[in-house]
């Protein structure tokens, strides 16, 4: 799960760029990059750390161009720790192609055999994003005679690409000298949205994981890009796209309402906030029907992204809601750290408990979802501690 983010504009997009990273930064906080499409070169900047660390003023002036792309990483394939694993990642063939993506390849490995043993292309790290790239390369090189590139043999690549790769994938990438792509899978499983900025000297668009990227930008909403979807915006302004998937369906990621995508998102037209409302309409159903009346003194959150559901809740149940943990906001996601010991320790570190909101209550905690359930033991300790007469948590 990663944060992407895409630029064509009218004037230099590092800054721009730079400041959607930001507003993305909760997709992903183990690496990230920066790549601009300048004449027909590319310059590229990616590292470890979060988007404040990695870029300093050397790197953004280092970074010149009206097109770009960049990305924040959670490593769901390959190592957390190397940064050659930083995305995008960068073929000099056909044309140059700098690729970044959100998703998780499922035969990334038959994929490479396939590409060493047809395509005679070598992989120099375990990221599936670089399996990606070097996939839509070698179809983009088949689609192609001569030397120059029109949007129909881009969505022809692409229409390939769908047919190889599976799993989850929304991508954007950069041709030189020639434009913008962004495409979803078939399934729609991860999201994407289009926006633009009207200019004196044009439109500009921009292509993110979330809604909050485009607006907090000053883009307008234009859509979602629909489950199989590519759209090329080419170094002129001039925007096409194409269904290149035979039978796509929207089969979102339910995760990404649960807890990955900010709540003033929309995505594939939902807001994330009233999904989790939503979520705590249901949730007080069952507590309604598997825990007796007057069991509950009060519902308390973990927070932040349950909060919407836990003040739901609480509201149907006619229960009083309280802050009973402060978080840290300094420390970060811990769901999207890399290692389980690093995750259990930041737990403690990141909330801590209000013992008067616990002391001799039955307390009902609601958390957004149980991944591992590494947190919840800390976390449910922390309210026994705290002088909880009982916890219940629920998520």
């Amino acid at each position: 799960m990663c944060g992407i983010v895409g630029v064509v504009s009218h004037s230099p997009v590092n800054q721009l760029l730079y400041d959607a990273l930001l507003l993305l930064q909760h997709r992903g906080q183990d690496a990230a990059g920066i790549a601009t499409n300048h004449a027909n070169g590319f310059s590229m900047h990616k590292a470890n750390g979060l988007v404040r660390d990695v870029f300093r003023t050397r790197n953004m002036r280092s970074l010149p161009g009206n097109t770009g792309l960049g990305q924040v990483r959670y490593p769901t394939a390959g190592s957390s720790s190397s940064e050659e694993e930083a995305q995008p990642f960068y073929v000099n063939a056909p044309f140059g192609i700098i690729l970044a993506h959100n998703g998780n390849l499922t035969n990334a490995e038959q994929l490479k055999v396939e590409m060493f043993k047809n395509d005679r292309r070598h992989l120099n790290t375990d990221s599936d994003t670089e399996v990606l790239v070097n996939v839509f390369a070698h179809e983009l090189q088949q689609a192609t005679t001569g030397y120059s590139l029109d949007p129909a043999a881009v969505f022809k690549a692409v229409a390939m690409v769908h047919k190889r790769v599976r799993g989850s994938y929304a991508v954007v990438a950069q041709i030189a000298g020639y434009g913008l792509l962004g495409f979803r899978d078939p399934y729609g499983i991860r999201p994407m949205c289009l926006g633009f900025n009207e200019t004196d000297k044009g439109s500009e668009y921009m292509l993110a994981s979330e809604s909050v990227a485009l607006e907090g930008l000053g883009f307008r909403f234009l859509r979602d890009v629909m489950p199989g979807e590519a759209i090329f915006i080419d170094n002129d302004g001039k925007l096409y796209n194409q269904q290149c998937a035979d039978n796509p369906t929207l089969n979102p990621c339910a995760f990404e309402f649960v807890y990955l995508a900010r709540p003033d998102s929309v995505i594939d037209g939902a807001s994330v906030y009233a999904s989790r409302l939503k979520m705590g309409e249901y949730l007080a159903e069952k507590v309604r029907r598997e825990i007796a009346s007057g069991e509950i003194d009060v519902v308390m959150p973990i927070p932040d992204s349950s909060r919407p559901a836990a003040m739901e809740l609480a509201l149907k149940l006619n229960l009083d809601y309280r802050e009973g943990f402060i978080k840290n906001r300094y420390i970060g996601r811990t769901f999207i750290m890399p290692g389980q010991g690093l995750r259990k320790k930041s737990v403690r570190q990141k909330l801590n408990a209000i013992g008067s909101e616990f002391k001799g209550k039955s307390v009902l905690l609601v958390d957004d979802s149980i991944v591992r359930g590494t947190t919840s033991r800390e976390i449910v300790q922390m309210a026994r501690e705290a002088g909880a007469k009982r916890v219940i948590a629920t998520n």
